[in-house]
């Protein structure tokens, strides 16, 4: 049993919370996580996304190594497999606290399945920390209202030292040992981002049909095509509404990503595949810093604008 686990029996304070990639999503966990009573210590490195969470309520750090100094449990959202690593064993990184028995890291980025192992290993050999990697399902909205999908892989004891912490923000469910949650966002983003090009051809069709588009979510709600996904995108692709609340960038990372994992384990994923080269035409024609439901705009031939 972690110490955290055992702190969590005894007392009934909540603990300091250290937050690391204070971006969209980082954003949304810190908002919910202020409104809930943590006191949360934060860190990018960007100082406008340092700033506003200042004027959420979140306090700053200097450096990761810094932010898990003083929390007890440390939550990471950055960008790539590559800022997680930075995060964790480059400079003032959080490994560098070598006194972190009873601390728990919690990575809820999308990294590549054996980097999170072997980062598990390398954190827990340096500093006594465990490690659980549990990335999310959707979006910055559902992040603030503790609506999301947590998928996660760890020890038992720390999960459960974290799971009431976990609980403010969304479903959590353990997936088996450290691993197991950056295989099941695989899984999740293999369902979803085939889905973002699925509803972009069904909108297309509408569109085409003359019909109104914009009633399909209720018009399918009770029947085997109605889903969260179509309810929040399809409305987006009707409006042309293409402000990010994830970056087209972003899934063509995880596309890749998914595409390496499948082939190491030789599994074939075409429909994964077809997302997969949709997205790379998307980012090559420059509109990477759109939402991904401009997927929509190589269907139908818009040429996208964020919206006002």
């Amino acid at each position: 049993m972690t110490a955290l686990a055992g702190r969590s029996s005894t007392m009934t304070s909540k603990p300091t919370i250290g937050f690391i990639g204070l971006g969209k999503m980082g954003a949304g966990f810190t908002s919910r996580l202020v409104e809930k009573g943590y006191s949360v210590i934060g860190y990018d490195i960007d100082e406008a996304c340092c700033q506003a969470a200042r004027d959420n309520g979140v306090e700053i750090a200097d450096s990761p190594a810094k932010v898990a100094e003083r929390a007890e449990i440390i939550q990471l959202c950055v960008i790539s497999t590559t800022a997680v690593e930075a995060v964790i064993l480059g400079e003032g990184g959080i490994a560098e606290v070598t006194q972190g028995q009873g601390k728990i890291v919690v990575d809820h980025s999308t990294t590549e399945l054996e980097t999170t192992k072997r980062l598990a290993q390398t954190l827990r050999e340096r500093s006594g920390m465990q490690f659980i990697d549990a990335p999310v399902s959707g979006g910055p909205g559902a992040a603030a209202e503790g609506r999301l999908a947590i998928m996660a892989g760890g020890d038992q004891a720390a999960i459960e030292a974290i799971q009431p912490l976990m609980a403010t923000l969304g479903q959590f469910t353990r997936m088996g040992d450290v691993g197991a949650g950056q295989a099941t966002k695989l899984i999740n983003q293999a369902l979803v981002l085939s889905n973002y090009c699925v509803i972009a051809e069904a909108c297309n069709l509408g569109n085409r049909f003359g019909i109104d588009v914009s009633k399909i979510p209720d018009a399918l709600s009770s029947g085997y095509a109605g889903s969260n996904l179509l309810n929040d995108l399809l409305p987006r692709m009707v409006e042309n509404d293409f402000e990010p609340r994830g970056y087209a960038r972003q899934i063509l990372k995880d596309l890749h990503m998914l595409q390496d994992a499948a082939n190491a384990l030789n599994v074939s994923m075409p429909m994964a595949g077809t997302a997969n080269s949709l997205y790379s035409m998307l980012v090559s024609q420059g509109k990477g810093e759109l939402d991904g439901a401009a997927i929509v705009s190589l269907l139908e031939g818009v040429t996208p604008e964020r919206s006002s």
